[in-house]
């Protein structure tokens, strides 16, 4: 029997999954333009510090995980605290499976190539496109990886209200 993809909070021992499935991306692409996959340690730490704000959740199907996403500051400034980016990671045999989708929301910035190559093509643009978001902001050759340049775009989707007095900004439980 086929189960629906179910999202859940991310558990800090999901770190060496969840790192298996981020590593490709490191180094076999620039839609992250680290350099070094880091290490299970610095993961599951980077999973622990994340979470003490913003979540940090992962979508499964019948027990596998399919990918992972995660919230973090727009900018670390007061004024911002109502924005947030949302990064996402899918196993690359899973992706189309529906996960990615059901992972999306706030702000996005992604990795796009003025010309597309076996490192980066603008699949991302296209994804975040279908699920309403607008592109906002470009900057140029502001990434550097496999020799070549890259850009990074903004992307943006209103998913809250914009009132004159806004509730406090509250953790992630």
């Amino acid at each position: 029997l086929k189960k629906d993809i179910v999202i859940r909070v991310a558990a800090l021992d999901d770190a060496e999954e969840l790192l298996e499935i981020y590593a490709p991306y490191v180094r076999e692409t620039a839609i992250t333009f680290e350099y070094e996959t880091p290490s299970t340690e610095e993961f599951t730490e980077r999973i622990h510090n994340i979470k003490e704000k913003y979540p940090y959740i992962v979508a499964e199907e019948n027990g596998e995980i399919l990918g992972y996403a995660y919230g973090s500051a727009f900018h670390p400034r007061a004024a911002y605290g109502w924005c947030a980016e949302m990064s996402i990671y899918v196993k690359h045999d899973r992706r189309g499976s529906g996960a990615g989708g059901r992972l999306l929301n706030l702000n996005a910035c992604i990795a796009v190539a003025p010309k597309e190559d076996e490192y980066l093509t603008n699949a991302s643009v296209d994804f975040h496109k279908h699920f309403g978001y607008k592109r906002v902001g470009e900057f140029h050759r502001c990434g550097y990886k496999f020799n070549r340049w890259y850009n990074m775009i903004w992307m943006e989707k209103m998913i809250g209200e914009h009132k004159s007095v806004q509730p406090e900004v509250k953790a992630f439980p």
